[in-house]
Order: structure tokens, then sequence, then C-alpha cells
């Protein structure tokens, strides 16, 4: 009987002793993540983010979030110093940061007026106001398409901004007429587009080299700079041409003509036949009317069949003048360079619609813009166009490989 529980205390024993010791659990820690944005780390503060409502101003906005009278009227002061905040719009997103204590109080502002530029607002006694901008990351595409109907309709069913339709436009203004284009011309074209916190899409940047094939006759564009000091690129086809011209073709960006200069024309308005010394661009009430070449503004005022115009002398040759603006943009004396903004459409003076009546003067007389042989841009200097001859080569090599389909390169090319 002894030996018996002898023998059952020894293998309780040897059980219990051959059991491993459980370890103690480790605690899991979670890291908070780490927020940063507008320069602050998020985490350090109580953080209210939220629209502009109808009724809402900078002011009651401040009085909401428990900042009173005159302390408002002193951030106010501080504010308007870099941005006017009368004109903070409803539906812009702003940012108020609260201390993380018991008090609440608020201790920083941030406005965003749009998708890359913010303003902050410092709340506390050592008031400041700062206007900053996002980082901008540009990241390059390629893109081609073939024309079915209109520009602007392949570039919808490609799903590529229509901005880009305008920048084309612009680039081939002397080039290609895009009123008159046919059913199979088609383009290529290497852009860049504008992003901030890396995947959010702020807009075209701008295009960088581009193809058009119209009426089976090909047109390169490729941009190159010409004056590093100033940052000023032009674009040049394949043999080193510049594709510019002294004079824009049109005042008015991707508008239509309405009425073209004709001695003959029965004008509307008048109800007998009368010269129409002028070309109609049609364009919505408020479109930016911009110089169409450099020079003084020599006249700038209102008269009963005018209403609102400027005259620019471009040279001794060479005058302009742009009729029945909205609002003029630019005052007599004033020097302009091509493509400034000079005005925008209207209605004013003697017209049935809205549109700019665009003049032009040689040599003293009245001429339609359209059927001169206007002056081309200077000309890329010789050293200037060697060093284009060599850039161009590989760009045009990688136009002239692009599919049948858009694709994004995976490479950015600038952080600003």
């Amino acid at each position: 009987m002894n030996r018996f529980y002898i023998i059952i205390s020894f293998i309780v024993f040897f059980t219990f002793s051959c059991e491993k010791t459980p370890k103690a659990e480790t605690p899991i820690i979670i890291k908070e993540k780490i927020i940063k944005q507008f320069g602050y780390t998020l985490n350090d503060f109580d953080v209210v983010k939220d629209t502009v409502k109808n009724g809402d101003s900078f002011g009651t906005i401040l009085e909401k979030n428990n900042l009173f009278y005159p302390q408002i009227y002193n951030i106010v002061q501080k504010a308007k110093q870099v941005y006017d905040v009368r004109k903070i719009n409803i539906g812009k997103p702003y940012t108020i940061l609260f201390s993380k204590d018991s008090l609440r109080t608020p201790q920083v502002f941030v406005y965003q007026p749009n998708l890359i530029d913010y303003v902050i607002v410092s709340l506390t006694d050592s008031l400041w106001a700062e206007k900053k901008s996002k980082a901008v990351k540009l990241i390059e595409f390629q893109a081609e398409g073939i024309i079915t109907s209109s520009l602007s309709e392949t570039m919808e069913e490609k799903k590529l901004s229509p901005l880009l339709s305008n920048e084309l436009s612009e680039i081939y203004a002397w080039t290609i007429d895009f009123f008159r284009l046919e059913k199979g011309d088609n383009f290529k074209v290497i852009y860049s587009g504008k992003y901030v916190d890396d995947s959010i899409y702020v807009g075209l940047n701008r295009i960088h080299s581009a193809y058009f094939e119209h009426r089976k006759k090909p047109f390169y564009a490729i941009e190159f700079e010409t004056d590093s000091k100033r940052g000023i690129f032009e674009y040049f086809d394949e043999k080193g041409k510049n594709l510019r011209r002294a004079f824009l073709r049109s005042p008015v960006q991707f508008s239509r003509i309405s009425s073209r200069y004709n001695l003959k024309r029965k004008i509307a308005y008048y109800g007998r036949v009368r010269p129409h010394l002028g070309t109609d661009f049609a364009a919505p009430i408020g479109t930016e009317i911009r110089a169409t070449a450099s020079g003084t503004v020599v006249k700038a005022g209102y008269t009963r069949g005018n209403g609102n115009y400027i005259t620019i002398k471009h040279n001794s040759t060479y005058s302009t003048q742009y009729l029945h603006m909205k609002k003029r943009g630019v005052k007599k004396g004033q020097f302009v360079r091509q493509g400034d903004y000079i005005g925008s459409v209207g209605m004013t003076g003697n017209t049935s619609g809205p549109h700019v009546c665009y003049r032009f003067w040689k040599n003293g007389k009245q001429v339609d813009p359209l059927r001169q042989k206007l002056p081309e841009a200077k000309p890329i200097s010789k050293d200037l166009k060697d060093k284009y001859l060599t850039y161009m080569k590989p760009i045009k090599q990688q136009l002239d490989s692009i599919g049948s389909n858009v694709k994004v390169l995976d490479n950015s090319i600038a952080n600003n």
C-alpha cells in the first residue's frame, strides 16, 4: 500500500514539475498614427474641420468657436494683411485647432481657398497670419486620339481634360484651324498634371510636346526654354521653326467667329448695309480678352458705339482695338505683353450679343487680320537652334512611339 502511494506521489510530482511555466503576456502597444497637416501635428490638438456655410463670415465663424470682440477685430486686422478675409466663399473648407485641455482654447484657424493654397491665422496672444501653398507634384502623361467629330468630343471620349483642347489650339493657332478639323485628323501629346498630397489632381500644368496630323500633314510642337533667366518657353517644329507669330490669331481663347471683316455687310443693329471693319469673336460675358501682341495702350475709354474699348499700338506699322468690353483691365499708357489680360467680354455699346469686336490697323488703314501675312515671332538664335535640334530628337522619337492608349509615365518630373 505504501508503495502504491509512493508511486502515485512520484507521478503527480513528475507531471507538475514537467509542465512549462506559463509566460507572462506581452502587452500590445498600439502606436497612434501621427497626422501632420499645414505644418502642425494634428494629434496635439482637438481638431474641427468644416466648410463655410451660407451667412458665415470670418468673424461669425470665430465667434461660434469661443472667440469674441475685440479679440476678433484684432485677429481680422492681422489676417487681412495677407488675405482679404471678406472673400471667404461658401463651400470652402476650414480647420480650427483647439488646445487639448479643459479650456479648449482655439489656437489656429486655417482656410483653404483652393486645393493648393491655404491661409494660417494664429489665434493666440502672438497674433500672426501667413499664406502658404502645398507642395505640388508634377506627373508626366502621354495621350493620343483620332478626331471623329471635334477635338473637344475626342478629349471627352478619352476622359482627358478639356484644357488640353485649349492648350493645343493655342500652340497651333497659326498652323491649324481648329474649327475646320477633319475626320481622321489625329494627335499625340506629352503633358504634365499637377497633384497635391500625392494623389489629389488639381489641374493641368502644361503641354511639353505635341504632334498633330491635319489633312495628312504632320505638325510637331516641342517646348524649349529660350530664356532661362525669365523662364520663357516657346514651341518649335522639328526643324527649329517657331510656331508662334508676332500676333495671336484671336483675342479670346477658343471662341468662335460670329462675324467677319466685311465691307458690304448689312448690320442687323443698324438695319442697313454698313462696312464691318472688325472681326467679331463670340464668347460668354466675362470671358478674358487678351492682347494679341505686345504694345502700349494708347486709348482706354467708352463711346456710345464702341462701349468699353481699348486701343494698343504695337509698333509704327500695327495697332489693334477691342470693343464692347464688360470691363477694361488696363489703363492708357500701360505696356502689355502678348497674351496679357486686358479686359473681359461684354455687351456695352451698340451690340446685339456678347462678343469682342477685334479691329486691326496696318499702316493706318483698317484691314482684315485673318487675311494678313503677319510677321513671325523672333527666330531662335543659331546657338540655341543647335541645342534645340539635339534636345528635340529624343522627344520626337517619344512622340512617334506613343501607342493607341493613354498611359501614365511612372516618373514624376518635378517637385515644387
